[in-house]
């Protein structure tokens, strides 16, 4: 893909193929001064990078890689996990737009059904009790039609739909909804931290029902309770004990 800067509503960077657009953007954000919602997108990753270390494949010129950057001075450290939100809800309603289905895999992976469309990687630096910088990388499979890594579940908006579908139009619907949360975001009502919070959890795969779990004990069974305003995991197993897991505490089996 190769996006219209002129046409696009945020400053855009396209490049060929690099590293990772996180590690691009850091270093550009370390070297000079970089608008918010500046936008780094690549045709290719050489090294890109997702949760727990894992690699993101995606076929040359055929997905939305990308990363962009936002200074959100008014978060406080403790309250990061809204970033989190905000930005996975932006995913999931732009290609709600599109197809049924889409889901919040806590904390940040989007699913179709039982499928992942999408993962990102949110990298936040602290300071002055705030969130000096936040910078969000996401690779959302677009129109690639085979998948040969041993990731267990990837699908791609054209195997969902059957056709082609126009990149620069999902980008920029993901970012005009991510920076209609912001704005709102920066006004810090807590009547719409509350409603974030509450459409989140709204939002969560496999919200209804009970679910294998895997933990540090060993697997067990349970339903999603909630997600607190933390990023704290709230679950309800099968002999009625409620149980917290903080980010990589817990495993959904699928």
């Amino acid at each position: 893909m190769t996006p219209e800067a002129t046409t696009f509503p945020f400053r855009l960077i396209c490049l060929e193929e690099t590293d990772s657009t996180n590690n691009y953007l850091s270093a550009l954000c370390d070297k000079e001064e970089v608008t918010e919602f500046t936008t780094v997108c690549a045709n290719f990753q050489t090294a890109g990078k997702g949760q727990r270390g894992n690699s993101w494949e995606s076929e040359a010129g055929k997905n939305l890689l990308f990363s962009f950057v936002v200074y959100p001075h008014f978060v406080k450290a403790r309250d990061q996990f809204v970033l989190s939100e905000i930005i996975s809800l932006s995913v999931k309603e732009a290609l709600d737009c599109r197809i049924a289905d889409v889901s919040v895999k806590w904390p940040n992976d989007i699913y179709w059904k039982d499928k992942k469309i999408c993962g990102m990687l949110i990298e936040n630096v602290l300071g002055d009790g705030g969130v000096a910088r936040c910078i969000a990388g996401i690779g959302l499979n677009i129109n690639q039609r085979t998948f040969f890594s041993d990731a267990p579940n990837p699908v791609s908006l054209a195997q969902i739909t059957g056709m082609e579908v126009d990149m620069q139009a999902v980008l920029t619907d993901i970012m005009l909804f991510c920076s209609q949360y912001y704005e709102s975001l920066k006004l810090h009502t807590e009547v719409f931290t509350s409603r974030l919070t509450e459409r989140y959890n709204q939002s969560l795969y496999r919200r209804e029902g009970i679910y294998p779990f895997r933990d540090a004990q060993g697997t067990f069974e349970a339903s999603i309770l909630r997600v607190a305003p933390d990023g704290r995991l709230f679950l309800l197993d099968t002999e009625g004990k409620e149980r917290s897991y903080l980010f990589k505490e817990v495993q959904f089996i699928i």
